[in-house]
Parts: structure tokens; sequence; C-alpha cells
């Protein structure tokens, strides 16, 4: 079965069953480390001291850590990356310079992970969305649900910038769909089981989900006052 997830102008374009045809090899293997990664996190989170009490991060920790490596690299395999960072926020990367890059200012967004691994784990994302905004803009639309005004806007940047941006702003990565426990204990079941249907379903409704923000995207940019009182 053929996945799809709709572009830019609102097209179907072809996704997870075909990805592999068009993206480069390094640039999915590059995406499978990084989720890894954010679900090690999430479950580093769960257990640090301090940290809230989530139904997301209770799910998560409890599953990850009765996954094998293959059953975590199948968890990890989904088309699409597994945290976001502000990626269709158009505010967020037109002036990233008034956020207060490096210079101890607060932020205005709210904290989800506070474990040190947090901003490494920010560097590594923000500089691999800002290497596919730059070289692979379709793939930065696909895989982190990046509409094309943002990634004109994080291509702009320099290297420096990116990094400063992930040292300052670390509280800008959370997991995607942080409410939808469903969808999350869902992927990671089917990972475990090792069923391809399961696993081929449980990455579908991820990618309806990030198409679904993709237009709610859009119609936000084509009409600024939707959703205001």
């Amino acid at each position: 079965m053929l996945l799809h997830c709709e572009t830019e102008d609102g097209s179907a374009g072809q996704g997870a069953g075909l990805a592999a045809g068009w993206l480069r090899p390094e640039t999915l293997e590059t995406l499978i480390e990084l989720n890894e990664l954010c679900l090690a996190l999430v479950a580093e989170q769960a257990v640090a001291r301090g940290a809230p009490a989530s139904p997301l991060l209770r799910q998560v920790a409890e599953l990850w850590q009765v996954l094998d490596p293959a059953a975590r690299r199948r968890a990890a395999g989904c088309p699409y990356l597994l945290v976001d960072a502000g990626f269709a926020d158009p505010v967020r990367w037109r002036q990233p310079g008034s956020l207060g890059v490096g210079d101890g200012a607060d932020s205005p967004y709210t904290t989800f992970f506070t474990v040190p691994a947090a901003t490494e784990l920010a560097r590594l994302v923000l500089t691999y969305a800002w290497h596919l905004a730059r070289s692979q803009s379709a793939a930065a639309r696909l895989l982190l649900g990046m509409p094309d005004p943002c990634a004109a806007l994080i291509a702009h940047l320099g290297l420096r910038q990116i990094q400063a941006l992930a040292e300052a702003h670390p509280e800008w990565l959370r997991p995607r769909w942080p409410t939808r426990v469903r969808v999350w204990r869902e992927l990671l079941l089917a990972a475990a089981a090792g069923e391809a249907p399961a696993l081929e379903r449980a990455r579908l409704h991820g990618l309806t989900l990030l198409a679904a923000e993709a237009r709610g995207s859009l119609c936000t940019r084509a009409d600024p006052g939707r959703g205001k009182a």
C-alpha cells in the first residue's frame, strides 16, 4: 500500500511507500538514528527526577525498556521525525536573533525535555533540519512537516546560527503529538510485535496527522484571522 502525505500546494505527494525511491539513503539512515535518540530521550525524561508524570512519558518509557534492538529500530523507522522543533512556525525562524540567541533571554516556549541530553539532540535535529532545508526541501516537507516558507527561512541561516539556536533553545524540542498517547503506544506495540501490517498502519496514522497539521498551517497562513475570536 502506498502512503500519501499532502504537499504544500495541497496535492497528494508520495510518502513512506516510495520514500526510499527518491530520498538519499543517508537521509533515511540519519532519520532512523535521530528517531532512536528521540525515543531514548523520551524514556530518559520519564525517569528524570522532578519530571512531569505525563501519560506519554510513562507509556513510552515502559514500552521502550522492553524493546530489543531490532524492535527499537523498527519503531524508529517512521518516515517522519518523532520530535518537532516548531518547523512549521515561521515566526520562530523569521527573526531568530529576537528570540534571545546566546543572550540568556527567557523563552516564550514551554519546556518539555529537561534532561541534559536534550541540548545535544536539539543540536543534531536542528542541523539535520537545516541541511534538508538547504539541499532537499521536499524531504524537509515530508520528514519534518516543514512548509516551504519555513524551509526558506531556515535555509537562509548559517551553520553557526542554527547551532547557536540549538544551544540557546533546547526547549523548542518536543515529541510530536504529546497528547496523543495512543499514536505512540500503537507504534511501539507494533514495533515490539514485528508485524508488518500493524507497523504500516501505525506509520500511516502518523503521516495522516502530519498531513493534517500541514493543511492547518497552510490555512492559517492563507487566513491569519482563522481561529481568532
